[in-house]
């Protein structure tokens, strides 16, 4: 029998594991900010990235991090379920 314990110490690891996941896409974003600062900016750079974060980054990165805590959620739910079906 799984005890409350248990799910409490998975349920915090699946959440640890989607908090990594977004500080890596956080940690990608700052990279390139990084990489920009030290090429230099113009106005006209920034323009164009700033109309290339709307159209491609906002595209990749909250399509990666909707999947990231649905898993977290999904997985949450089923660890409940499996503790609440097995009390005796």
């Amino acid at each position: 029998m799984i005890n409350w314990i248990g799910i409490i110490i998975l349920l915090v690891v699946i959440l640890v594991i989607a908090l990594i996941a977004t500080l890596l896409i956080l940690k990608k974003e700052e990279n390139k900010l990084k990489q920009y600062e030290m090429e230099g900016d113009t106005i006209e750079n920034e323009l164009k990235r700033s109309h290339e974060y709307e159209t491609k980054s906002l595209k990749k990165n909250l399509p990666n991090l909707a999947w990231v805590y649905i898993i977290t959620i999904i997985v949450s739910i089923v660890i409940l379920a499996v503790y609440i079906y097995n009390l005796d």
